[in-house]
């Protein structure tokens, strides 16, 4: 459930709408009582203007009718007929300048270490492009003599939570004592 959209506005609006306690208020928009009492006496809030949780789809007015007979009721929030929020995708992430060139030697390393891993997975998990991990995995790229394979996670391409995920996508495996995982210094 999503928290209350605006709750000072609606309690403002409850307050001065309709017959509901301060705890019943107090309840559905998340405040304390003695808060929602400051609001109804003038002291907190003033200028807010009031929100209809009706119109906006938060409350209905039975709903409101029910608790307002009954006290000891408390209001339940509606259930939204719009649908869930996804989150989105990162995307690929910002990579400084001066880390770009470090590129080709990642890719080279994730091509020597772990074959099997696919181009466009080394793409997400990089952040370039199919056609230069191809031109790596066939050593046509044009600064191919200066490349050298260095671990992905130790150049801060990507992390070592990633590239396992990558790896076992592939169908390999991470073994932590193999040089798969990011050496330590002992």
């Amino acid at each position: 459930m999503t928290s209350l959209l605006m709750p000072k506005a609606t309690a403002v609006w409850l307050i001065d709408n309709t017959t509901l306690t301060f705890e019943q208020i107090a309840e559905f928009c998340s405040l304390h009582v003695l808060e929602v009492q400051a609001i109804a006496d003038g002291d907190v809030g003033q200028g807010i203007l009031g929100f209809d949780p009706v119109l906006n789809g938060q409350l209905t007015q039975e709903e409101i009718d029910k608790c307002c007979n009954d006290t000891s009721l408390f209001l339940t929030k509606s259930n939204s007929t719009l649908p869930e929020t996804k989150s989105k995708n990162k995307g690929p992430k910002y990579i400084p300048l001066a880390r770009r060139g470090d590129k080709p030697d990642a890719i080279a390393w994730i091509v020597k270490n772990h074959p099997e891993v696919k181009n466009n997975q080394i793409s997400k998990l990089i952040g370039t492009t199919k056609d230069t991990i191809e031109k790596i995995r066939t050593r046509s790229h044009w600064n191919i003599s200066n490349i050298t394979a260095k671990h992905p996670v130790l150049l801060s391409l990507c992390s070592q939570e990633d590239l396992d995920e990558a790896i076992i996508k592939a169908g390999g495996s991470v073994d932590a004592h193999n040089d798969e995982s990011i050496p330590t210094n002992n």
